[in-house]
């Protein structure tokens, strides 16, 4: 056998192990260990199907860049997004005001559709609390303002501990699907 041969075979055998050792790594993972993995590749496609790419403030169109730098005077910036929405090219600016989630949804023109806001239970207006301690114990609630329109969206823990979403207007009534 030549060296070339025998250098072949080694790295076969080599990659043969260490395909074996990642299969025996993968088999006798923890099941939530692989959950988490499951989801995060989840999340990750569905970031690739909705076209969602990373952006930094300078990287904005004007129209735009004007907008979020007016939107987000005296806010930490968390994350600046494109994503497609209904085909069309929208960005989201993430940001932290006074300890609170604040997220802008802004089109291409430059013009904000929609606002959500971390709000605290006692904040929401009575029939949105009341719906959703029927619902179960608020986890997280948003305050959104979608075109001019106010609701109220987050999640509730069930006494089941089951977590379910939900979207109020502010009658407390579930929001139609659009």
């Amino acid at each position: 056998m030549t060296c070339s041969g025998l250098v072949t075979v080694v790295a076969f055998v080599a990659m043969a192990g260490v395909g074996a050792g990642q299969a025996r790594t993968q088999a006798t993972a923890p099941p939530a260990k692989k959950a988490a993995s499951a989801e995060k590749k989840e999340k990750k496609d569905d970031k690739k199907e909705s076209g969602e790419a990373k952006l930094q403030m300078k990287d904005l169109p004007p129209a735009v860049r004007a907008t979020a730098e007016a939107e987000t005077k005296g806010a930490t910036v968390k994350d600046v997004s494109r994503e497609k929405e209904d085909g069309k090219t929208v960005y989201e600016v993430e940001t932290v005001v006074n300890g609170r989630t604040r997220d802008l949804m802004i089109d291409a023109s430059g013009k904000v559709y929609d606002v959500e806001e971390q709000l605290d239970i006692d904040k929401a207006p009575a029939p949105v609390r009341a719906a959703i301690e029927a619902k179960g114990k608020v986890v997280a609630l948003e305050q959104a303002t979608t075109n001019g329109k106010v609701h109220y969206e987050g999640k509730a823990k069930t006494k089941a501990g089951k977590t379910v979403s939900f979207d109020l207007d502010a009658d407390g009534k579930p929001m139609k699907k659009q």
